[in-house]
């Protein structure tokens, strides 16, 4: 009865339920645009590949006390699907995370704030090719918010690589957004969490020796270890449960709708910590952000 209950709330969601998954969008946009001023400011401390390992051995932990013994009552089903949880760990947990820390080290928090909002484009994509329908106004929210960041893009510097590691990590994320879409209807969302967040550091696991053994380690201060710890519970275990829930209550498209709030946040966030500059052309950019937010998520 749970899982044909939860299957009828991902196709037809209910306003209260469709109002919930847009609050629940919202609240991971504005936490790991978070995430991405922390991979900026630890850029020169910290290298990619141990900020993303200790971000989601953290992860982990603290879903471990709700996803573990859930984990262990679905290990059969988490065997049969396994290799649907494998590909949502490397896109989402080991791959997107590590690009993103790569990205840091070469470009402003602002800038990968905006590129990332190309993903709820593939999220959009993947949904019609799918069959599901996206509306006129969801369309035309979807595009205003789009030329926002094509504008805001085109008016600045010229691309540095760390904008083309955000473009892949970009891929990444929306490709993982999608695949939420088909999650098994059996596995419950702590026990996917706990696992994908498990198979996602064991799969960072040669990756952080090899780093260990080249760059060697970083040290702990308050100002790396507290940075990690955001990461880890808010911007992993916090944001990602709220994420995919409001995948499966509004669909990837409507929800990438209001991940382009992102770009807003982070520009907002990276000027009052990192001191990066917000100047006329970012702020009409934003504006065109909102506006296609408003439209593609009422839809």
């Amino acid at each position: 009865m749970t899982a044909v209950l939860e299957r009828t709330t991902r196709t037809t969601p209910i306003p209260r339920a469709a109002a919930l998954g847009i609050v629940l969008a919202a609240l991971a946009t504005v936490v790991w645009s978070g995430s991405f001023v922390t991979s900026r400011a630890l850029h020169d401390s910290v290298p990619p590949v141990q900020q993303a390992f200790w971000r989601w051995l953290v992860a982990l932990v603290a879903v471990a006390p709700f996803g573990a013994r859930q984990a262990w009552r679905q290990r059969m089903a988490i065997r049969r699907h396994g290799g649907f949880v494998l590909l949502a760990s490397l896109l989402g947990v080991a791959v997107y995370n590590t690009l993103v820390n790569q990205a840091g080290l070469t470009t402003p928090a602002a800038n990968m704030g905006m590129i990332m909002t190309a993903s709820p484009v593939l999220m959009a994509v993947s949904e019609r090719v799918g069959g599901v329908r996206l509306g006129a106004r969801r369309v035309v929210g979807l595009l205003t918010a789009c030329g926002g960041v094509v504008f805001l893009v085109g008016g600045g510097p010229g691309f540095s690589s760390g904008d083309l590691w955000m473009i892949a990590a970009a891929c990444c994320f929306g490709s993982y957004s999608a695949l939420l879409r088909r999650r098994p209807a059996e596995l419950g969302g702590g026990a996917f969490l706990f696992t994908t967040f498990l198979f996602g550091t064991a799969l960072l696991l040669p990756a952080q020796a090899v780093s260990l053994t080249v760059q060697g380690g970083f040290t702990p201060t308050p100002g790396t270890v507290l940075p990690l710890l955001y990461v880890g519970v808010a911007s992993s275990a916090v944001a990602f449960f709220a994420w995919n829930k409001a995948i499966a209550l509004v669909g990837a498209a409507r929800a990438g709708a209001v991940y382009h709030l992102q770009p807003v946040c982070v520009a907002l966030l990276s000027w009052a910590v990192l001191g990066e500059r917000v100047g006329p052309a970012q702020v009409l950019c934003m504006a065109l952000i909102l506006g296609g937010v408003v439209l593609g998520a009422a839809a």
